[in-house]
């Protein structure tokens, strides 16, 4: 596994501290009378915003995507933005915030897959012990939250579809920055990811009436760090460095998530659900750390 450069480290950190503090944010929109599809909605909204006025700021060089990439760009920022974000927010009506990101950083084990199937790359011992492990922990995850109830299973299967599609999203993305600045490919994400949102549109202003004060804080807050600012820091990390190496700081991502939601919504995932977590993520590490010695390098070159 190579090692990170010092800024592509500290952008990465920087970015899954962010992304913890989503997942929490999220939960208080919910539980401050905004629904699903309404958050996500206004949410990137605010997010495409952003890009919209860095692309028309005076002095800014903007390039727009070339037509041989234009496919690519709108099945990724599909998957990776509009799948995913449909996938999160939906699943935590029902999900706690920490279990949340503990399902999501479950994505490096979607990867390894994703890397075996399509890139052709080959497992070790410990790589296949460590998908085990992963999708063991995945499982004791699933187990300790939903327990008997329905709702809360759709949840987790929703999760489970989000971490599918940013796994997705994190591999294929890395040939992009040949030939687009990382900030440029995220706005092209952003604003092609939030036209199937515009179907949340009905009753949104009625909605936002009606929210309380911390709801539309928190709101406002995923929508320009998480959504705009974190998304750019990430890519400007992704391509500074393998997509491997910088993929795997998301394993400390869980922990800012509880600790966020323990202080932020007095919210603690249960101790069958961290030990789960703790199976899921030691998998990943055995996967990235043991099994990738063992593997062909073959896991940047993605067409």
């Amino acid at each position: 596994m190579s090692t990170l450069n010092a800024k592509a480290f500290l952008l990465a950190l920087f970015t899954v501290i962010i992304w913890g503090s989503t997942f929490p944010a999220i939960r208080a929109s919910l539980l401050g009378g905004y629904s699903s599809g309404h958050l996500v909605l206004i949410r990137y909204l605010i997010a495409s915003s952003i890009f919209i006025l860095y692309a028309l700021w005076p002095g800014v060089k903007f390039s727009f995507p070339k037509k041989a990439d234009l496919l690519k760009i709108t099945v990724l920022s599909w998957i990776g933005i509009s799948i995913y974000h449909i996938g999160v927010t939906f699943g935590e009506q029902t999900v706690s915030a920490g279990t949340t990101g503990m399902i999501i950083c479950s994505a490096p084990v979607f990867s390894a897959i994703i890397a075996v199937i399509v890139l052709k790359e080959r497992l070790g011992l410990f790589g296949w012990i460590g998908l085990g492990m992963g999708f063991t922990g995945i499982a004791i995850i699933t187990l300790g939250t939903t327990g008997s109830s329905v709702n809360a299973s759709q949840g987790v299967l929703l999760l489970l579809m989000s971490a599918i599609a940013t796994s997705i999203f994190f591999v294929y993305q890395k040939p992009l920055f040949n030939r687009y600045r990382p900030i440029e490919l995220t706005a092209y994400f952003t604003w092609i990811g939030t036209i199937p949102f515009l179907i949340f549109s009905p009753g949104l202003f009625q909605e936002i009436q009606h929210a309380t004060l911390e709801a539309h804080l928190s709101t406002i807050y995923v929508g320009i760090f998480p959504a705009a600012i974190g998304y750019v820091t990430w890519a400007i990390a992704l391509s500074m460095g393998k997509a491997s190496s910088v993929t795997s700081m998301l394993y400390i991502e869980p922990v800012f998530v509880i600790i966020i939601a323990w202080i932020w919504l007095n919210e603690w995932p249960s101790t069958v659900t961290i030990i789960g977590g703790m199976i899921a993520i030691s998998g990943v590490l055995v996967v990235n750390l043991l099994g990738k010695k063992q593997r062909q390098p073959t896991s940047e070159k993605v067409a």
